[in-house]
């Protein structure tokens, strides 16, 4: 990323997944990138440490922990829930059931709440921190209704992100915490919906080089921003 000095450091959280994979290949690719940390549930890294984003002490552990590689020019956070063993997107609001919602919470918005609480401060005085979201979570874009917790969660999401975003200015006025829309990505959260090969659904190394790309664009008074991954700036 040309955005960084050389030797940047970059930090990936949900790398286990498609799109978090898919991130820590591209930045190990850049010879500009001094080192890559990821951080998952279920990979362990160097420090053989692992993440759990519905447990505040393991995220604050991991956070602690991590001091020793900072502080990180990037900081990408790829996790996210959409369905699970006993559950799907609702279709109407009779198929809302609350541990569902719980759970779709848990892991879409209070998860991301506490990497921002503990990993922001672990972010260089001009890094850019950014956390996938979804375009389904614009409340301005939303025209096809459904979806009701996975919308809500989104949507929390980047209320949380507008409003670390403010607080950040005032800390470091020139780095930048944005949401970020991915796309369809081929991916187990989208397979359900894509199969896998939906004409709308991109490899995850795709969706990588554009997100990158979009965020190595940006600029500080653009921090807080919704953006999708052809550099198009969302509606809340």
């Amino acid at each position: 990323m040309k955005r960084f000095p050389n030797g940047y450091k970059a930090l990936v959280i949900g790398a286990s997944g498609s799109i978090g994979a898919a991130f820590v290949r591209d930045l190990q690719g850049d010879d500009r990138c001094e080192k890559v940390t990821s951080l998952s549930r279920s990979e362990v890294n160097e420090y053989q440490l692992t993440i759990d984003l519905k447990d505040e002490v393991s995220v604050q552990f991991a956070a602690h922990t991590l001091q020793l590689d900072g502080p990180f020019d990037l900081i990408l956070v790829a996790t996210g829930v959409l369905h699970g063993n006993d559950f799907m997107p609702e279709k109407r609001l009779a198929d809302i059931d609350i541990k569902a919602m719980q759970e779709t919470f848990s892991i879409n918005t209070l998860g991301p709440a506490l990497l921002l609480k503990y990993f922001l401060p672990l972010l260089s005085n001009a890094g850019v921190m950014g956390l996938i979201s979804a375009k389904v979570g614009s409340i301005g874009d939303n025209r096809l209704g459904g979806w009701y917790t996975y919308r809500a969660s989104k949507a929390a999401l980047n209320m949380l992100i507008k409003t670390a975003a403010i607080e950040l200015k005032r800390q470091k006025p020139e780095a930048m915490v944005v949401a970020i829309h991915p796309g369809t990505v081929i991916s187990e959260l989208s397979k359900p919906f894509a199969g896998g090969s939906g004409s709308k659904a991109r490899d995850a190394a795709i969706a990588s080089q554009e997100i990158l790309q979009v965020l190595d664009s940006l600029n500080a008074e653009q921090s807080g921003g919704f953006f999708a991954y052809d550099g198009q700036e969302l509606p809340w």
